[in-house]
């Protein structure tokens, strides 16, 4: 008999168990007819928000719009330039560019998170802003960035795979000055399509970008600033509402589906699990091991089934798209010997311990234990 594929994420199981909640809030969105902006997604921002632990949140099309828009809210723009780690997302890096500044890439640490000290020699007069990205369900070193920074460079957050997480105690999205967050179905806080926000405790940032993402005005036909159309639509809000009341029990899932992980590669050689920072509640929205001959060991888990994947295979650097920074391989070590080793592997809420047990012995076979 041949077994189950076992996904990376398994978005129906977890749509089982909100869909009532999640059919009742998309038939009142229904009833009302108010897509777009609507009630239901001022509802979210404020429920989002005060999760969070901040006073303002914006809901946006998308996460990357979301960091554009945190950044243009700022005044961030031509002439500036926006230090962001190496190894991020390009969605990161597109967004420095849409908002028409400049990219500058620091390098990581081990955990995979931006290394302050590298920060630190990439600052120049000309820098208005850092991105901390929160990568994988943890956060990035926010209070040692602050340390390095000057007083007039601008600290955001990158909290697109963080949504639930805490570094001291503060949740992920309190903590700069302005974050940009997506809502990806496959996010641990989900959307059924693309969606995102922006928080900030800073009401004037908050009064821009609200004007901004609706073609810059906050009344019909006044526009008073260059804006885009990058509006949450109340469909998805319904949905977001449905899912943050259970997102806390899903990461609490999500941290028991690591701990067994850890517990069974701990005597596996040649496999290199994820550390988690001090100070830091990891939400594991991947859970991402180190191992040699990647790619070979990533086609050994498909042949059976296990949906394994990397985040990321290149940094951004070495990214075609951005060769115009100017960079080579040897720029950023540590961020790229990572990139050459990392992969994801099969981690969502309700993942049972037999699956987990399958794919550890797919990859204990692979890697000729």
């Amino acid at each position: 008999m041949t077994e189950r594929p076992i996904p990376l994420v398994d978005l129906a199981l977890a749509h089982e168990r909100v869909a009532e909640a999640i059919s009742a809030g998309m038939q009142e969105v229904l009833a009302t007819t108010s897509f777009v902006l609507g009630p239901a997604v001022t509802r979210f921002e404020e429920e989002f928000a005060r999760y969070c632990g901040v006073s303002e949140c914006l809901g946006v099309a998308n996460g990357t719009d979301a960091i554009e828009l945190a950044l243009r809210g700022l005044g961030i723009g031509a002439g500036d330039q926006v230090i962001i780690p190496a190894n991020t997302f390009v969605a990161t890096a597109e967004a420095v560019v849409r908002a028409g500044a400049e990219v500058v890439l620091a390098d990581a640490t081990e955990d995979y998170l931006i290394d302050p000290a590298s920060v630190k020699e990439r600052l120049t007069p000309a820098t208005r802003a850092v991105i901390g990205v929160h990568l994988y369900g943890q956060m990035a070193p926010m209070e040692e960035l602050r340390a390095v920074l000057p007083d007039d460079v601008l600290l955001v957050e990158d909290a697109a795979q963080s949504q639930g997480a805490s570094r001291f105690g503060a949740r992920a999205g309190s903590v700069g000055d302005v974050t940009g967050t997506s809502f990806y179905p496959g996010k641990n806080l989900g959307a059924y399509g693309d969606a995102g926000a922006v928080l900030t405790p800073n009401a004037e940032v908050a009064e821009r970008i609200r004007a901004i993402r609706n073609h810059g005005g906050v009344r019909r036909y006044e526009h008073t600033l260059m804006g885009v159309n990058s509006r949450m639509d109340s469909l998805q809000a319904a949905v977001l509402s449905a899912k943050l009341e259970v997102l806390d029990e899903w990461n609490a899932e999500r941290r028991a589906a690591a701990t067994l992980y850890a517990d069974l590669l701990a005597d596996v050689a040649g496999v290199e699990v994820p550390v988690i920072a001090a100070g830091n509640e990891h939400v594991w929205h991947l859970y991402v091991v180190q191992v040699a001959e990647r790619d070979r060991v990533l086609a050994d888990l498909g042949a059976a089934g296990i949906g394994a994947g990397i985040h990321y295979p290149l940094p951004v650097h070495l990214l075609p798209a951005f060769a115009h920074l100017g960079h080579q391989r040897g720029d950023f070590p540590v961020s790229e010997a990572a990139c050459d080793r990392i992969l994801s592997l099969p981690l969502f809420p309700g993942i049972t311990e037999e699956q987990q047990v399958r794919v550890v012995s797919v990859l204990t076979s692979s890697l000729g234990n």
